[in-house]
């Protein structure tokens, strides 16, 4: 991977696959990284190609290979790459030799499943999840009770602050499909708690262009270069 030194220290680290570019300033800011044997809190600051960086004392280098995966992920799994009171990672379940280079691009909480994507290339990550790109998330809300038209259509017109649905599509009496852009934390839970449902089970299956179609419950596969390109597209054209 070719970079220009001297880089921001954040662009770095996304470049090392430590991160997306905004979980590699939090790195920062809480003085996890540093450089050349001194802790760095400053998010301006550069380094060149001779400067030693660490995280969490392990030794940061550009990744020579960038990944792309995508993963149906299992009720009960976690996305994150760390947490004392976890034991399912859903980072773990893509069974590679490089796995630990690789992050989870946006989230879904442990009781949510579907599709979600790890990468190690931290541009890749904070283009797609960045709000400006208004990347479409779509998901399959089954809840307690008969949907009413009114609650979804008041979701969709914006007047269910501060949620907001780009789209709907009704599939059963208790079963919808729901676009999102941005996906704020829990965004569709809340949302549907404040209309006075109770989400029974929550399944993304679209990310942008890119479906998650058959892939069976906890396996993954690589994404090809056209669902990449798909991706880095469709966000790019929107900021």
């Amino acid at each position: 991977m070719k970079i220009d030194y001297p880089i921001r220290l954040q662009s770095y680290l996304a470049k090392c696959g430590a991160g997306s570019r905004r979980s590699c300033e939090k790195l920062i800011t809480d003085g996890r990284v540093m450089v050349n044997n001194k802790v760095v809190l400053e998010l301006g600051t550069k380094v060149n190609e001779d400067d030693i960086v660490y995280v969490d004392d392990v030794l940061a280098e550009v990744a020579d290979k960038t990944y792309y995966f995508m993963l149906n992920k299992p009720r009960g799994y976690v996305c994150t790459n760390h947490d004392p009171n976890e034991t399912a990672y859903a980072r773990d379940l893509i069974d590679i030799p490089e796995r630990n280079l690789l992050f989870n691009v946006g989230r879904l909480d442990k009781d949510s499943q579907g599709l979600i994507l790890f990468t190690n290339d931290g541009e890749f990550s904070n283009l797609i999840t960045h709000p400006s790109s208004e990347t479409e998330k779509e998901y399959i809300v089954r809840v307690d009770r008969d949907l009413q038209k009114k609650d979804l259509d008041d979701a969709y017109r914006g007047l269910v602050k501060p949620y907001r649905i780009r789209a709907y599509r009704i599939i059963s009496n208790r079963e919808v499909s729901v676009v999102l852009t941005e996906g704020k934390n829990r965004e569709i839970r809340r949302l549907f708690d404040y209309l006075g449902y109770d989400v029974k089970k929550l399944t993304r299956i679209r990310i942008g262009s890119v479906k998650l179609g058959d892939l069976p419950t906890g396996q993954y596969r690589k994404l090809t270069p056209a669902e990449v390109r798909s991706l880095e597209r469709d966000a790019g054209r929107k900021e």
